[in-house]
């Protein structure tokens, strides 16, 4: 598994490097002081020349044991001298600083998300979830092991990313699985995204996985294999070029609900659990939800997974049931309230 080099381990090179060249300086100038009987100022003088190699002049005339030691000190102080250099420059040339404290702050951010999504691969797939993610207000944690593509997410600053294998169990505690809600998979390589669903299932039972699959056979084995749904593209992209040339108005209808940019009216799963004793006990003609609220229930999801859809005004909604209300963000706040009403 590759990592890209953290903040920390930055910092750390560097530190290590000083204190190896001020090892080094102490040395030496003790070394200077012990041999050459030089003075304290005298000798860090001399030990320094040395070290950085700028070639001025001997404060005194050396001896052969001076000789010997400043030979001995030249030899042991021209790595760490350069290394140290190196370090530095990388850092400030290349930038390696600025995306190291990144990486840093990216973890800290991390460590604090509840009830997140996790996002494995950031190609087409995963680049489109991640938009439709931002779009509704979603948080949402990256997983990608490649270089090229981590330095694109790089640029963008408000993304949260982890960088590798996202089969991986370190790689899914760092993108704290255990508490998240929800892991899409969007791997080009069906193989690859098996082993995500089946690590991310052991890890987090409670997790919805939307799966993605490329192969028709590798829809059944992803579902074994724990995924909640699984999406293939390929399909999906048939399907909707078919439906366009069938009932290209209604297409569009669709979609420009679902995948609409703006604020306005959406389609919401809203959750019965909190509606009161009295709204269960009534019908959706009594409870008069259309009327009061403005929004438009459009269908249904009983607790045995079927779907109902235009769900007729005669039936009884449960505290298990999901709705599926189209309308304002207002609109669906009032229908709540009316489910909640005693």
């Amino acid at each position: 598994m590759k990592q890209g080099v953290t903040y920390l381990e930055h910092f750390i090179t560097i530190v290590y490097g000083v204190l190896a060249m001020f090892l080094i300086v102490l040395v030496g100038s003790i070394g200077f002081m012990a041999i050459e009987k030089y003075g304290f100022i005298d000798a860090l003088y001399m030990t320094v020349i040395t070290v950085s190699t700028v070639g001025f002049r001997e404060v005194f005339p050396l001896s052969d044991g001076g000789k010997l030691f400043t030979v001995v000190l030249i030899i042991f102080s021209l790595g760490s001298f350069g290394y140290v250099i190196t370090s530095i420059t990388r850092l400030v040339v290349e930038g390696a600083l600025q995306q190291s404290y990144k990486q840093f702050q990216v973890k800290k951010k991390i460590v604090k998300l509840e009830n997140h999504v996790i996002v494995c691969g950031y190609g087409r797939n995963g680049y489109q979830a991640c938009i439709e993610l931002k779009e509704h207000g979603e948080k949402f944690v990256i997983l990608e092991k490649r270089d090229k593509v981590v330095a694109y997410i790089l640029e963008d600053p408000d993304l949260l990313y982890v960088q590798g294998d996202a089969s991986s169990e370190e790689v899914l505690e760092e993108a704290h699985i255990r508490k998240a809600k929800a892991l899409i998979t969007a791997l080009p390589n069906d193989a690859d995204n098996m082993f995500v669903v089946l690590t991310a299932r052991e890890m987090n039972p409670k997790l919805k996985i939307i799966s993605r699959a490329s192969q028709f056979r590798s829809d059944v084995k992803l579902r074994h294999a724990g995924a909640s749904n699984v999406i293939m593209p390929d399909r999906i992209g048939g399907q909707r070029m078919a439906k366009l040339v069938t009932q290209p108005d209604v297409v569009e209808f669709v979609e420009s609900i679902l995948l609409q940019k703006s604020k306005e009216v959406k389609l919401i799963e809203v959750e019965c659990t909190s509606m009161s004793t009295e709204s269960a006990s009534k019908t959706i003609l009594e409870l008069n939800l259309r009327k009061k609220s403005g929004a438009n229930l459009m269908g249904l999801k009983t607790p045995e997974g079927t779907y109902i859809y235009n769900p007729s005004p005669h039936i009884k909604i449960s505290p298990l049931d999901k709705l599926f209300v189209l309308g304002t963000d207002e609109q669906v706040e009032i229908f709540i309230e009316v489910l909640r009403e005693k």
